[in-house]
């Protein structure tokens, strides 16, 4: 199919974490966003949190070709769906409903008609989002991290009825907007980043509930080792510069050892089943009571706007 020539408006549906945070990434790349949710207070909400956003970017020094008040006017509200008609690149990043999604695809598949790209930011792949679309080719997954207007990364996983076409043009607008695609060459669950954030999970959640470690002895292990070369070398780069063969031998040792459980620790389960939720509910692994998690919070949002800035 033909790709459009170029992008004159961008639809986000969904107003939530992500889809404001997608909303403020292309209006700060200087494209026209139509932010389409629920309810018109929800709207004005998410704005806010554009507009706080964006004074966070512009304190930081971040907003060097745009400004907050330019990027705020280029992003206009609806509650129809309808109102992304005419947009050349729909992203949907709605709550985790399938079938909520289905309908809003199905709604989109006929508001917007080819070439415009019907992109989903969930990490859902494109397969089971189309059971009620026409035009297939045109949908794709572009699984943005949480928050996306500070994480570069989006996950570009095209399906196998998306049109080979679709996900380099989708990669370009990204980079467009400052944004750093990787394409999967099928589709998997959990895509790239998710699958390793949760082997990771996995193994700490193992040695947590095993009495191996206490949490902070984990969390503190992951911190100050790996944690700190992991923005500079991935996995598998750190393979290679550590010498394969070295880590062939380690790794034959090593992995019969590793979890390999199909559900979560029993003991993670019975904090859920209690309503510990973590910070949420002020109680989880950790008690938040006596630890302030809000500094925590704020620390990892200034460790991602630092690795933002020119040369980080």
């Amino acid at each position: 199919m033909a790709t459009p020539d170029r992008v004159r408006a961008v639809a986000v549906i969904g107003n939530g974490i992500i889809g404001h945070g997608v909303a403020q990434v292309f209006a700060v790349a200087g494209m026209p966003v139509r932010l389409i949710g629920r309810r018109q207070d929800s709207l004005d909400a998410a704005m806010g949190k554009i507009r706080e956003s964006l004074g966070r970017f512009d304190a930081h020094g971040l907003l060097a070709t745009t400004t907050a008040s330019e990027a705020l006017r280029r992003i206009t509200t609806a509650t129809d769906l309808d109102a992304a008609a005419g947009a050349d690149l729909v992203i949907e990043a709605v709550t985790e409903d399938l079938s909520l999604k289905h309908a809003i695809f199905e709604r989109l598949d006929r508001a917007c008609p080819p070439p415009a790209v019907l992109a989903s930011s969930s990490g859902q792949p494109a397969s089971r989002l189309v059971a009620r679309v026409t035009h297939r080719e045109r949908v794709v997954a572009a699984h943005f991290w949480n928050p996306p207007q500070l994480i570069p990364l989006v996950e570009v996983c095209p399906g196998p009825e998306t049109d080979p076409e679709v996900a380099p043009w989708l990669c370009e607008v990204l980079r467009t907007a400052g944004k750093q695609p990787v394409v999967l060459e099928r589709e998997i669950d959990g895509f790239i980043g998710n699958r390793l954030q949760f082997a990771l999970l996995r193994e700490a959640l193992a040695l947590w509930a095993a009495g191996v470690a206490s949490a902070e002895a984990i969390d503190l292990a992951v911190k100050t080792s790996f944690g700190r070369r992991l923005a500079v070398t991935g996995p598998l780069e750190s393979a290679d510069l550590g010498g394969l063969d070295t880590f062939h031998a380690f790794a034959a040792f090593l992995f019969p050892g590793l979890d390999r459980s199909a559900e979560p620790p029993a003991a993670m389960g019975e904090l859920v089943r209690q309503g510990h939720r973590g910070l949420p509910s002020g109680h989880g692994i950790y008690d938040w009571s006596v630890r302030d998690g809000q500094e925590l919070v704020t620390k990892r949002v200034e460790e991602l706007f630092r690795h933002l800035r020119p040369g980080a």
